[in-house]
Protein backbone atom coordinates (compact mmCIF):
# COMPACT_ATOMS: atom_id res chain seq x y z
CA UNK A 1 0.00 0.00 0.00
CA UNK A 2 1.59 3.25 -0.96
CA UNK A 3 1.89 6.65 1.58
CA UNK A 4 -0.89 8.68 -0.52
CA UNK A 5 -3.43 5.26 0.15
CA UNK A 6 -2.20 4.90 3.87
CA UNK A 7 -2.84 8.50 4.25
CA UNK A 8 -6.28 8.62 2.82
CA UNK A 9 -6.78 5.99 5.36
CA UNK A 10 -6.20 7.35 8.24
CA UNK A 11 -8.55 10.86 7.14
CA UNK A 12 -11.51 7.94 6.89
CA UNK A 13 -10.19 6.86 10.41
CA UNK A 14 -10.52 10.35 11.82
CA UNK A 15 -13.86 10.77 9.66
CA UNK A 16 -15.43 8.03 10.97
CA UNK A 17 -14.43 9.22 14.72
CA UNK A 18 -15.84 12.59 13.61
CA UNK A 19 -12.84 14.33 13.73
CA UNK A 20 -12.63 16.04 10.26
CA UNK A 21 -14.56 18.80 8.45
CA UNK A 22 -14.84 18.76 4.68
CA UNK A 23 -15.93 21.58 1.93
CA UNK A 24 -14.64 24.43 1.64
CA UNK A 25 -16.95 26.37 4.02
CA UNK A 26 -16.73 23.82 6.62
CA UNK A 27 -12.64 23.92 6.39
CA UNK A 28 -13.02 27.73 6.00
CA UNK A 29 -14.95 27.73 9.47
CA UNK A 30 -12.84 24.91 11.16
CA UNK A 31 -9.63 27.21 10.42
CA UNK A 32 -11.32 30.46 11.97
CA UNK A 33 -12.33 29.19 14.77
CA UNK A 34 -8.88 27.52 15.55
CA UNK A 35 -10.42 23.65 15.59
CA UNK A 36 -8.65 22.63 12.74
CA UNK A 37 -5.14 20.75 13.35
CA UNK A 38 -4.46 20.19 9.29
CA UNK A 39 -6.02 21.21 6.58
CA UNK A 40 -5.88 18.90 3.27
CA UNK A 41 -6.25 20.60 0.21
CA UNK A 42 -6.75 18.77 -3.44
CA UNK A 43 -4.40 18.75 -5.99
CA UNK A 44 -7.33 19.43 -8.12
CA UNK A 45 -8.17 22.59 -6.52
CA UNK A 46 -8.01 25.66 -8.16
CA UNK A 47 -4.82 27.91 -7.75
CA UNK A 48 -7.44 30.19 -5.90
CA UNK A 49 -8.56 27.91 -3.85
CA UNK A 50 -4.60 26.38 -2.63
CA UNK A 51 -4.25 30.03 -2.32
CA UNK A 52 -6.76 31.45 0.09
CA UNK A 53 -5.70 27.91 1.98
CA UNK A 54 -2.53 28.65 1.90
CA UNK A 55 -2.81 31.85 3.45
CA UNK A 56 -5.27 31.20 6.00
CA UNK A 57 -3.17 28.16 7.28
CA UNK A 58 -0.45 30.36 7.07
CA UNK A 59 -2.01 33.23 9.49
CA UNK A 60 -3.81 30.80 12.35
CA UNK A 61 -0.47 28.87 12.23
CA UNK A 62 -2.39 25.68 11.03
CA UNK A 63 -0.36 23.10 8.44
CA UNK A 64 -1.68 22.94 5.02
CA UNK A 65 -1.25 19.92 3.13
CA UNK A 66 -1.90 19.05 -0.62
CA UNK A 67 -3.08 15.43 -1.09
CA UNK A 68 -4.68 13.25 -4.08
CA UNK A 69 -7.78 13.82 -6.57
CA UNK A 70 -11.42 15.40 -5.54
CA UNK A 71 -12.89 12.18 -6.01
CA UNK A 72 -10.15 10.52 -3.28
CA UNK A 73 -10.53 12.98 -0.93
CA UNK A 74 -14.32 12.87 -1.41
CA UNK A 75 -13.92 8.84 -0.85
CA UNK A 76 -12.31 8.71 1.95
CA UNK A 77 -13.98 10.66 3.88
CA UNK A 78 -17.54 8.93 2.64
CA UNK A 79 -18.70 11.95 0.70
CA UNK A 80 -18.81 13.03 -3.41
CA UNK A 81 -16.08 14.88 -4.36
CA UNK A 82 -14.13 17.71 -1.84
CA UNK A 83 -11.46 20.14 -2.45
CA UNK A 84 -10.71 20.58 1.02
CA UNK A 85 -11.16 18.95 4.95
CA UNK A 86 -9.78 19.96 7.80
CA UNK A 87 -8.50 17.57 10.63
CA UNK A 88 -10.04 18.59 13.76
CA UNK A 89 -8.05 15.79 16.16
CA UNK A 90 -4.18 16.91 16.89
CA UNK A 91 -3.49 12.87 16.80
CA UNK A 92 -4.84 12.19 13.62
CA UNK A 93 -3.06 15.60 12.66
CA UNK A 94 -0.28 14.39 13.63
CA UNK A 95 -0.13 10.98 12.01
CA UNK A 96 -1.42 12.39 8.30
CA UNK A 97 1.42 15.03 8.56
CA UNK A 98 3.63 11.97 9.72
CA UNK A 99 2.92 9.79 6.59
CA UNK A 100 3.49 13.03 4.61
CA UNK A 101 6.71 14.17 5.61
CA UNK A 102 8.47 10.29 5.58
CA UNK A 103 6.88 9.79 1.83
CA UNK A 104 7.93 13.65 0.36
CA UNK A 105 4.10 14.63 0.13
CA UNK A 106 3.86 18.26 -0.57
CA UNK A 107 2.55 21.39 1.37
CA UNK A 108 0.47 23.42 -0.10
Amino acid sequence: MDFKQKTLNLIGLATKAGKTKSGEFSTEQSVKKKRACLVVVSEEASDNTKKMFQDMCRYYHVKCICLGSKAELGRACGKEMRASLAVEDGGFAEAIGKQMTMNGGSEV
